[in-house]
């Protein structure tokens, strides 16, 4: 069985997030990158589906400038087998993103598309149920546990009401939660070794896709700041404040 897993080159979770002064974006120059925490969980999940001889091959691809196969390489550090980079310049939007992915998918042929089921820069939550619709394909999103056997591929997901679980045909696009796995640390050895591992480059435009964005930023700002708390001496003081200032009781 052959997995591919899409990987996002995004800004480091723990950066703090600043606002370019044109509030046109968030400034990304000379600030740390790394994969996208939700995509990293997918690639952890694939590798371990490999190790217990479900799957056979781990292909992960990415989309986005030549940068991005930094993030490639961190995800075959930690046991995929190659990789695919899809040159983008600019803002590829989800639903681009998603026509690009089936693209891959009909070329490489594979079983199971792993994926991060949001990423945390735009947090739109769209390319995994866009490209399962896409290809036709059953989906089982906000997977906290997967087990495939058979055929058949068995999603534990989460929902308002807890839990979930759904039996999927193969072929599947899964999206993974944050209670899947917790992803590994590459070893230097591993490292070393993925420095040897393939990575195939292509173009967006090569693919026949439209990548020109349907959504335009108007504009990017920071949070208003929150006033500092106050201490009150007394039951009576905090009903008195939530009545007359605070005005919600």
């Amino acid at each position: 069985m052959k997995i591919l897993v899409a990987v996002k080159r995004v800004i480091d979770y723990n950066v703090k997030i600043r606002v370019k002064a044109d509030q046109s974006g968030v400034e990304t120059t000379n600030v740390k990158m790394s994969m996208n925490p939700f995509d990293e969980i997918a690639v952890e999940e694939a590798v371990r589906l490999k190790e217990a001889g479900v799957a056979s091959e781990i292909i992960v691809v990415s989309i986005g400038s030549a940068p991005s196969q930094e993030t490639i390489r961190t995800a075959l550090a930690i046991g995929a087998d190659r990789g695919l980079l899809v040159e983008a310049d600019g803002d590829i939007q989800p639903l681009a993103v998603a026509k690009i992915l089936a693209k891959i998918v009909e070329k490489e042929q594979p079983d199971v598309v792993v994926l991060g089921k949001q990423a945390i820069d735009d947090d739109s939550n769209q390319v995994g149920q866009m490209l399962a619709g896409l290809l036709g394909w059953a989906q089982g999103t906000f997977a906290s546990k997967v087990a495939i056997a058979n055929g058949e591929a068995e999603v534990t997901r989460e929902i308002d009401g807890g839990l979930e679980t759904v039996a999927l045909t193969l072929p599947v696009v899964i999206t993974t939660d944050l209670r899947l796995n917790t992803p590994r640390y590459a070893s230097l050895p591993n490292i070393m070794k993925a420095k040897k591992k393939p990575i195939d480059k292509m173009k967006a435009d090569d693919l026949g896709v439209d990548t020109e964005p349907r959504l335009t930023v108007k504009s990017v700002s920071e949070p208003p700041k929150r006033k500092a708390g106050i201490k009150v001496a007394s039951v009576s003081e905090l009903i008195e404040k939530l009545q007359n200032e605070a005005k919600v009781i």
